[in-house]
């Protein structure tokens, strides 16, 4: 119930009031029966842009840490997130993707929208990186089309640290549904699963038109966070006089 009170009274009209989106495609979104919308994933506001544009309800499978926030801050958005049936994953440990899975292919049995991005995690600089393979699992284990999803403009509405959006236009751009019917029952095949997902990222591409970086964001991240470090005791800022 407070899903649609979120949707349609509380939170929906302000985002459509600040950031006047643009949706294109929304058509190509089925009016019934699982599917999953996978998409590009630029910023926090993503996770309720989206929702809030679709006339169906979605559920995205969103990391635990949004569920664990210390203080207000925490508590708040732990409260937006279960208020709109969001589930939280655990990423951590080397069956956090075996439990996604599980989690996705429970949202799809009931006949509903899976929302997820295939990143595994928000782009840190704009780009479009390498999609992991949990997508493509759930696409031919449940023999659901995929819907590509590309959000525009929410990068320079709420950047990386940002808590108060900018006002910025923002487009949502939904592509036509993939349809992997041809590689039922293949999604043990590493390569299969590589060639699905790539398919569906090469999608999110063309929508999205941002620059592709065939490497996985959390591992450019951690790289990036690593050299930064590196810099900063090398060269350690000089005392105040």
């Amino acid at each position: 119930m407070f899903y649609y009170l979120l949707k349609y009274v509380l939170l929906g009209p302000l985002l459509r009031l600040v950031f006047r989106p643009r949706i294109e495609g929304l058509e190509n979104v089925p009016a019934s029966g699982p599917a999953i919308v996978a998409g590009n994933h630029l910023s926090f506001s993503d996770h309720f842009l989206m929702p809030a544009m679709l006339r169906r309800r979605i559920t995205f499978l969103a990391k635990a840490e949004y569920f664990t926030g210390p203080g207000l801050k925490g508590r708040l958005t732990a409260f937006f997130f279960r208020s709109a049936g969001q589930i939280p994953v655990d990423r951590s440990g080397k069956d956090a993707g075996q439990a996604a899975i599980r989690e996705g292919l429970k949202v799809l049995g009931r006949g509903e929208l899976l929302g997820i991005y295939p990143e595994g995690t928000r782009s840190h600089d704009g780009r479009l990186y390498k999609g992991k393979v949990g997508v493509a699992v759930m696409a031919l284990k449940a023999g659901v089309p995929v819907v590509p999803c590309a959000m525009i403009g929410t990068f320079e509405a709420q950047p990386p640290g940002k808590v108060i959006p900018n006002v910025h236009p923002v487009t949502i751009r939904f592509g036509k549904p993939l349809d992997f019917s041809r590689y039922a029952g293949m999604e043990q095949e590493k390569a299969i699963l590589r060639a699905v997902t790539d398919e569906i990222m090469y999608a999110i591409l063309v929508l999205s038109e941002q620059e592709y970086v065939d490497e996985y964001a959390a591992v450019v991240k951690e790289r990036s966070a690593s050299q930064q470090g590196t810099r900063e005791r090398r060269f350690p800022r000089a005392p105040l006089s």
